[in-house]
């Protein structure tokens, strides 16, 4: 189904459920025409591999984002406050399709398969984006924390995203990841949830870690990283000065908030936000609209 289709049936339950409607949710952001929301898309046979798609009004060859949540590879929602209602509402109001996905958690599926998860969503919405709107030829990835890690593994090893039948996409965006280089992260002192996300063997932490498995130019990135968290800004500098070493274009952007923060904020109004659509700006050219 059409975004504009889905709007208009949404539109006509607006009178009867404004206070609760997820709909009203997003329009409350913005005073652009409400958004579509089509929930719980499949794009997989898992009962996790879900999407939902945030079209915005009369959308056209729209450029999408693509957002993963975090939670620390075992918990988190694709429906969880701060994960895309800001985001949503601030892209639709410029014509954008903003997705935001579920993936297997730990500890039904460790990182490399939750990578591949991520990977599988993105052929998914790049085939899928005529049908909505969209183009798929303008897919950006983002993602928050463990989602930050997923995304930026798929930048370093695109080769897991032509594994599930991805194409190229436009960029990518992690947001306060700090877990680039796993490698190292595991050989000093750490929280225990990355024992429980990577394990004790020394092989697997290679084998998971975007730092390491970076070895060609990625397509464009930003790399967001909070200056109140003592690793996230160091591995996002040290990743990004590897892409551009191999002829990549990677920026590091630091914000004075915290780690949650971060994700919420975005699409809120300021110098974050702004940012971050610069960048995204510079991504995708103008498509003319005849």
């Amino acid at each position: 189904m059409h975004c504009l289709l889905v709007r208009r049936f949404s539109e006509a339950l607006l009178g009867f459920v404004v206070a609760a409607s997820p709909i009203a949710a997003v329009a409350a952001h913005s005073t652009a025409a409400p958004a579509a929301v089509e929930r719980d898309v499949a794009y997989g046979p898992d009962r996790a591999q879900r999407l939902d798609v945030y079209c915005p009004h009369r959308a056209r060859n729209a450029a999408i984002v693509l957002m993963v949540h975090g939670g620390g590879w075992r918990i988190g929602d694709k429906a969880a406050r701060g994960v895309a209602q800001a985001k949503a509402a601030h892209w639709n109001a410029q014509g954008r399709i903003v997705v935001a996905i579920n993936y297997r958690l730990l500890p039904q599926a460790d990182p490399l398969q939750q990578a591949a998860d991520v990977a599988r969503a993105l052929a998914h919405v790049q085939r899928e984006a005529p049908r909505w709107g969209g183009d798929p030829t303008r897919v950006v990835l983002m993602g928050h924390s463990a989602g930050a890690h997923l995304v930026a593994l798929l930048a370093a090893a695109p080769e897991l995203a032509r594994a599930q039948g991805a194409r190229p996409w436009s960029g990518t965006v992690a947001l306060d990841s700090a877990a680039y280089d796993v490698e190292a992260l595991m050989r000093r002192p750490h929280l225990r949830l990355y024992d429980q996300a990577f394990g004790a063997d020394p092989r697997y932490w290679r084998e998971a870690s975007p730092t390491r498995r970076l070895h060609s130019a990625p397509a464009p990135m930003l790399l967001v990283c909070s200056s109140r968290r003592r690793q996230s800004c160091p591995q996002a500098r040290d990743y990004a000065r590897r892409a551009v070493d191999l002829g990549g274009l990677a920026q590091v952007l630091p914000v004075q908030l915290d780690h949650a923060a971060i994700n919420a904020e975005l699409g809120t109004e300021g110098h974050y936000t702004a940012r971050v659509d610069a960048f995204l700006a510079s991504l995708w050219a103008p498509v003319r609209r005849d």
